[in-house]
């Protein structure tokens, strides 16, 4: 692996399980929203329906896996449990999962196509946008622009 420290074979096969376990989390889209949509900011349960759309028994599964799993921390005020982030390594797969699927690049490269191109022109931005009114009737953003090394 170029770039990082020496790792033996044996802490790798150590490892490997505690990090596909991570990253299974983030492979249910309703998660992936969920921790995307608090990553901001601590919200409420009502918060968190009210802005993904999330049926009430479906979100209640999705955020008791994530808080099993160490992903997402809980607080209670009165009646109201808030959720957010409860680890650096979570905010961390969060911003890059978003920079590698939802932003667009500032500069098409040499091999993007002229549609995308003209998409992009000069409306195009590095800062993320709110996530507080997702706009989730469009075409999914999830593309690779550059080549995988």
């Amino acid at each position: 692996m170029s770039g990082k420290p020496d790792v033996t074979l044996e802490t790798l096969l150590e490892k490997a399980p505690e990090a596909a376990e991570f990253m299974r989390q983030f492979s249910n889209a309703n998660r992936l929203m969920l921790l995307c949509h608090i990553s901001e900011k601590e919200r409420s349960v009502s918060d968190i329906q009210e802005g993904l759309g999330i049926k009430q028994p479906a979100l209640s599964q999705q955020l008791a896996e994530l808080r099993q799993s160490g992903l997402v921390k809980t607080r209670r005020e009165s009646r109201t449990i808030y959720y957010s982030i409860a680890d650096g390594r979570t905010k961390t797969v969060i911003d890059m999962l978003y920079e590698m699927f939802c932003e667009m690049p500032a500069t098409p490269g040499p091999d993007a196509s002229p549609a995308l191109r003209a998409s992009i022109g000069s409306t195009s931005t590095s800062k993320r946008p709110p996530i507080d009114q997702p706009d989730l009737g469009g075409a999914a953003h999830f593309a690779r622009l550059d080549p995988i090394e």
